[in-house]
């Protein structure tokens, strides 16, 4: 038995939720995977896993087992990265990941040229608007827009994004431009699963404090982009970030109205996982990426 193997397959199983998802991950047959898993708990003596057709649940000698093998595998990863010269040769495999639209339009940019420059560095660039959890999902660095969560994450601010209330000129023509967020109970609006929702938030600007508005949706979609295409469409008003619809406010398609109200922008942040020396793969593109996605940001304004 290859305890090495049997202790990642534990750990890749209990990432993944189930024996099949984890051999579907590993690329292994499942019946192979549970024999190592069944292997590996007979020469410890003990039952790690408990398996169900519903679930998979560690028992307490599963827990203390798997929190060890984490601990491992991290020193045996940063022994791997020494031998390999990651931390004096900018070299090696890099897993990156981005909201969707986001990293299409400024991370994949960043990351070409990255390439280009750095011909020894590969890049995973995953693209999800779920944010992936770094540990579990093997990521080396994230873009986070928002507020972030206290953590042991190391957080580069890289800029800030603005919320914005957007209508077609048609439309407001039709309707009439709203003076204040109340008004929008009288237009057609369209929302989607961001920072829009049945109730969006606003900033009164001179008492300084946050509001809400109730909308009653004529039409609700599950994408950014699709919200813009129906404001284009002069389906509604709708609530997005400014890069969602940078390209049509500069066109006048699409105007910002409500701007008064506006809520502050959110952060804008590159964060990885809090290790001793950062492996120079990561180092070389930190420093690579903040100073462009700054200057990106910056011309959003």
């Amino acid at each position: 038995m290859d305890r090495l193997e049997a202790m990642s397959i534990v750990l890749r199983t209990v990432e993944k939720g189930s024996l099949t998802a984890a051999a579907k991950a590993l690329n292994m047959p499942l019946p192979t995977l549970s024999r190592k898993v069944s292997e590996l708990e007979a020469y410890l003596g003990t039952k790690l896993l408990q398996r169900s057709t519903r679930k998979l649940t560690l028992t307490d000698a599963g827990q203390e087992y798997v929190a060890a093998v984490k601990r491992i595998m991290e020193e045996i990863e940063e022994v791997e990265r020494a031998a390999s010269s990651e931390y004096t040769t900018p070299r090696g495999e890099l897993v990156l990941t981005a909201p969707l639209l986001f990293g299409q339009m400024y991370m994949l940019p960043i990351v070409t040229d990255f390439l280009a420059t750095y011909p020894d560095i590969n890049v995973q660039l995953l693209l999800s608007d779920r944010n992936l959890h770094l540990y579990d999902d093997h990521v080396d660095m994230a873009v986070r827009l928002g507020a972030l969560p206290d953590s042991s994450m190391i957080a580069t601010r890289v800029g800030s994004m603005d919320t914005v209330v957007v209508a077609s000129p048609d439309l407001l023509a039709a309707h009439g431009t709203p003076k204040h967020p109340k008004d929008l109970k009288t237009l057609p609006c369209v929302v989607f699963a961001g920072p829009s929702s049945a109730i969006w938030s606003f900033r009164d600007p001179g008492a300084k404090r946050e509001f809400g508005v109730d909308i009653l949706p004529r039409l609700s979609v599950t994408a950014a982009e699709a919200a813009v295409q129906a404001a284009l469409r002069r389906t509604g008003v709708t609530r997005v970030y400014r890069y969602h619809c940078a390209s049509e406010l500069r066109s006048g398609k699409l105007v910002h109205i409500l701007r008064d109200f506006d809520v502050p922008p959110i952060p804008v942040h590159l964060v990885h996982a809090a290790r001793g020396q950062l492996p120079l793969k990561m180092r070389v593109f930190l420093d690579f990426a903040a100073d462009r996605l700054r200057s990106a940001m910056t011309k959003l304004r």
